[in-house]
């Protein structure tokens, strides 16, 4: 009922052809609906908005937008992602919006200097967790209140690690090349690929004191695996889920490096994280370990990374993230054997996808009612 009953509404509210306070009177369950969230606040105010490549989120068109529609006159630009700044200026003069809404697409600092920026912008809204590609500093220059969504992928992303963890123990990454792209089928016959159960062996969480790293405790522990999390504190905070748990210990991040099995960044991506898992930190791990990134692939520096897995100082890498997705044509990562590489699909499972269209509306309809969340470019 509630589907069909968008579709008729949804229509009239962008084209303007009925008020709000008519629509209200004739379905007055509207205001107080709480399976769509549709406030009085949100209908009354409903500012323009686009979606500048929404095809990066909603690729296989099985995404609902109608709580966006809505709660914006929304326009949808359905590409993967726009590279020419002057293109960007162009839709957002053409459209006007107060809303911009992008999916991990760099938004250069030049277009919000531009004069011929629109004076109407007020949120630039991030559909998802990093917001380093936003200017967020020349945002708030502007007056301009930039969002992001901190919280959708966290199990998934957390499953990812889990996931690269399951296949490395079984060497399932080796063994399917062998059999389906060499056609050699002698590991039938004489197993050639070292394989292990991950109980009792280590994971070290870079990173693992926030909420993806307890989703990745949360599975790792009940499979029997010892934690170590890497802090500038020698604890956790009191009020930790695994403050306590004589599993999990914090150690320094060389002593994680060290000590663990498989090491996974979970960090976010700033100044002080960028490159900082190199060389000299590679080589502290052990030959027979793993490094998995589901974070942002600028945290490692890939050129010496490629260094150490061509001399093969640790057994193998999984990237769900890369520096540049995807890496280019002759980046040497695609060569290598013991480097996994998987298109940042941490986040792309149709839950995960449809749960940030949510929490994106959820960031827009604070803004409308005048009380905006999850702003990140604020004191």
């Amino acid at each position: 009922f509630l589907s069909a009953l968008q579709v008729l509404i949804v229509p009239i509210i962008v084209d303007n052809t009925i008020t709000n306070d008519i629509l209200l009177s004739t379905f007055p369950f509207l205001a107080t609906m709480s399976t769509a969230s549709l406030s009085r606040a949100a209908l009354r105010h409903r500012p323009s908005a686009i979606f500048l490549n929404s095809a990066r989120l909603n690729y296989d068109q099985k995404l609902d937008y109608s709580r966006l529609s809505l709660l914006t006159n929304l326009h949808i630009h359905n590409v993967d992602t726009i590279t020419n700044a002057g293109d960007i200026l162009s839709l957002l003069q053409t459209h006007r919006p107060e809303i911009i809404i992008t999916k991990e697409m760099e938004v250069p600092s030049s277009i919000l200097q531009d004069p011929n920026f629109p004076e109407t912008v007020k949120l630039l809204c991030e559909a998802g967790t990093g917001y380093n590609n936003l200017p967020i500093d020349v945002a708030k220059e502007k007056n301009i209140s930039v969002c992001n969504i901190p919280t959708y992928s966290n199990e998934s992303v957390a499953h990812m690690v889990i996931t690269y963890i399951m296949n490395f123990s079984a060497a399932m990454f080796d063994q399917a090349r062998m059999i389906y792209k060499e056609r050699d089928r002698t590991n039938f016959k004489v197993f050639q690929h070292p394989i292990y159960e991950i109980t009792d062996k280590t994971l070290g969480l870079i990173g693992g004191s926030g909420t993806i790293g307890c989703n990745v405790m949360d599975v790792a522990l009940p499979l029997g695996m010892k934690v170590l999390i890497s802090s500038r504190n020698d604890k956790l905070p009191p009020n930790h889920k695994y403050c306590n748990n004589p599993n999990v210990t914090v150690v320094s991040l060389r002593d994680l490096l060290q000590q663990s099995d498989f090491v996974s960044i979970n960090c976010p991506l700033n100044k002080e994280t960028r490159h900082s898992i190199g060389k000299k930190e590679i080589e502290l791990m052990k030959p027979t370990a793993f490094l998995i990134n589901t974070a942002r692939g600028a945290i490692i520096n890939e050129k010496e990374l490629i260094e150490c897995m061509k001399d093969r100082v640790i057994a193998g890498a999984g990237l769900d993230t890369q520096e540049v997705e995807p890496p280019s044509d002759d980046s040497e990562l695609w060569t290598l054997d013991n480097v996994f590489m998987t298109p940042h699909i941490g986040w792309r499972r149709l839950e995960t996808r449809q749960r940030l269209v949510d929490m994106t509306a959820d960031n827009i309809e604070a803004y409308c009612k005048g009380d905006p969340i999850n702003v990140v470019n604020i004191n």
